[in-house]
Formats: C-alpha cells, sequence, structure tokens
C-alpha cells in the first residue's frame, strides 16, 4: 500500500498518472536557475535558457486546464526556498493564481513574457520534522500552505514485513551486516 502522502498526490489528480505528476527534492545547492529557469551551457561554448521543474510543471497545467496535476515539492525545507522561487512564491498564492496576477521573471524570453500559476497545478511540500530545520522556514512560506502531519502507522503490513526481514536474516545470516 502507498503512504499516505503518495495516496495524497494521486487523489488531487484522480488517477496514478506520472504524466501529472512531477516531483523534485530541495537541497542546500539548489537555486532559482534550477527550478525556475536559469542559464545552462548549450554544449557549443554558448548559453541557452532553459526551464527549471516548476515551469515545466506550469506549462503542462496550462497545456491541459481542465485536468489536476501535481507538483512535490520534497524536503522543502532542505534548500531555501525564498531564494530557490523567487517571484514564484508570489504565483502560488491561492489569489494570485490568474493572468491577470502574471508577473515578469528574473529571466524572461521575451520583454513583455508574463507569467502565472494555474490553478489546477497543486503544490505539495514535505518535510521531516526530525530534520529540526522546520522552526527555519520562512514565514511567507508557512502561509502559502497548508500543513497536515502524518505519523507512522504501525498497522498489520508492517509487522508483517518485521516478520519476514526478522525470518530472512535468521535463515541467511550471511546477509547481516558485519
Amino acid at each position: 500500500m502507498l503512504p499516505l502522502w503518495r495516496r495524497r498526490r494521486y487523489a488531487l489528480i484522480g488517477a496514478r498518472d506520472h504524466q501529472r505528476l512531477t516531483a523534485v527534492q530541495f537541497q542546500p545547492t539548489l537555486s532559482y536557475e534550477d527550478f525556475v529557469r536559469g542559464w545552462r551551457p548549450d554544449g557549443s561554448k554558448g548559453l541557452q535558457l532553459v526551464d527549471g521543474v516548476f515551469l515545466d510543471a506550469v506549462a503542462a497545467a496550462r497545456a491541459d486546464p481542465q485536468t489536476p496535476h501535481v507538483l512535490v515539492v520534497e524536503e522543502i525545507n532542505r534548500g531555501n526556498p525564498a531564494q530557490i522561487l523567487g517571484e514564484m512564491l508570489t504565483l502560488i498564492e491561492d489569489g494570485k493564481r490568474s493572468p491577470a496576477e502574471a508577473l515578469r521573471l528574473a529571466y524572461p524570453r521575451t520583454i513583455d513574457e508574463r507569467v502565472y500559476v494555474p490553478e489546477n497545478l497543486y503544490l505539495i511540500g514535505t518535510m521531516n520534522l526530525a530534520d529540526r530545520s522546520l522552526a527555519l522556514v520562512d514565514l511567507a512560506l508557512r502561509r502559502r500552505f497548508s500543513f497536515v502531519s502524518l505519523s507512522p502507522q504501525f498497522n498489520e503490513t508492517w509487522k508483517r514485513w518485521l516478520v519476514e526481514r526478522a525470518r530472512r536474516r535468521t535463515l541467511c545470516p550471511q546477509s547481516r551486516r558485519k
């Protein structure tokens, strides 16, 4: 059985459709240029402007406006969300998700390009409370998300897994770590 957070992301899109689901993990070196848009080497000693995973998800959702899309940001508190998101921090707000609220990006393709986040793109940010960096998540980011605590489920499936693992270790002692 899938963990609750995975079931939630599929519930938002109504199916196990990997085309409408994007996942990325924040880490300390991730930047706006990686996540939203930035300049990348083009292989011929030049640079080209490349969209990151966020704008790819925005484009997919805008191309299919009647269908929900989900972007999962794993360990959202491990990076610097304000630096990584840039103006997207404003654009993910509930009241700012329309063409009328579109903003110019830090690296626009044209002088008049404006971007907005469509309403059919859902963002899920996960974080590990044991990480202790939760307290560092800035208030501007906190107010843009709803928080749901998920606890481990020590159910029959978990118990069977433990028993099976213990049985295998007993039958195959060479598989034990030294």
